[in-house]
């Protein structure tokens, strides 16, 4: 088997020993549909790689895969050494300590202060002394610009803000592995730029490898170091974002461009539409 993936545009191959997450043979069906079939990608260590695609191709499906909360029909998913599809429950809960994760709708606890919602993971996993929970979470506020926010209540917050204390509260446990889900939903520009910046910053001071998945490509390309372009069950294209950019193929032109005709169809598939109006079949 060859160990080393080619990106298009690279010099070299990268060696498969710098991935944080290797995929393999990647397949899925779910609901009787086909989401992956033989997918290969791999995540690289300390860069932000973006998943991007048309809605219902299975971004989140794939990160679901990567946690170990689906199980796919076959493949291999390496995290960082371990093989996700392999590991017991206590190993799986060992790996999901290691990850950290942005959820899009920020998912803070409405009845918890700021401060109380960043310190959440500390509390139920650790048994530390107030004195160095409290530094820690001041250092994470701190880092995102919202020290002076830690007594307020998440119904106080614009959704920048929220989106920011879920950041603090994700990256805690000072996680190997981040991954994003839609980070710059419902933000105005303001508010999408300090993400974006966060992102970018946190990821480059701290060394982490970090997984986003996104559709906003103006911001994906200022933010991400790598592309993964999913659609119609296979890896359409995949590259540094200014490659995919300048690219010209129907995938990229299309979604990229958000072109309305292209590979992804405006219509859904259905029967005769003479059919379902109760008249004959047209003739073939």
């Amino acid at each position: 088997m060859n160990t080393s993936t080619h990106f298009p545009g690279s010099d070299s191959p990268e060696p498969a020993s710098t991935a944080y997450v290797q995929i393999r043979g990647l397949r899925t069906v779910l609901g009787g549909k086909l989401l992956f079939d033989g997918v290969d990608l791999d995540i690289p260590r300390g860069k932000i790689t973006a998943i991007m695609g048309p809605s219902g191709t299975g971004k989140t499906t794939l990160v679901r895969h990567i946690t170990g909360q689906l199980a796919a029909n076959s493949g291999q998913i390496l995290v960082d050494g371990s093989n996700v599809p392999e590991l017991s429950r206590r190993q799986l809960f060992e790996l999901r300590e290691g990850i950290g994760y942005l959820f899009q709708n920020s998912a803070l606890l409405t009845d918890f202060s700021v401060f109380e919602n960043v310190a959440f993971p500390l509390r139920q996993h650790l048994r530390l002394p107030e004195e160095i929970v409290r530094n820690i979470v001041l250092t994470r506020l701190q880092a995102v610009g919202l020290r002076g926010a830690a007594q307020l209540m998440p119904a106080e917050l614009s959704g920048g803000m929220m989106r920011r204390v879920a950041l603090a509260r994700a990256m805690i446990r000072d996680p190997g592995l981040m991954i994003y889900d839609e980070p710059f939903v419902g933000l105005d520009p303001i508010a999408l730029n300090q993400v974006l910046k966060l992102i970018r910053t946190l990821n480059d001071t701290l060394g982490i490898t970090s997984i986003l998945v996104a559709h906003e490509f103006a911001a994906v390309r200022r933010a991400a170091d790598l592309v993964y372009l999913i659609a119609g069950g296979k890896i359409a294209a995949h590259g540094h974002p200014q490659e995919l950019a300048e690219r010209d193929s129907p995938w990229t032109r299309q979604f990229f461009g958000g072109e309305a005709d292209g590979p992804v169809p405006f219509e859904y598939p259905a029967r005769d539409y003479a059919l379902d109006l109760g008249f004959p079949a047209a003739a073939a």
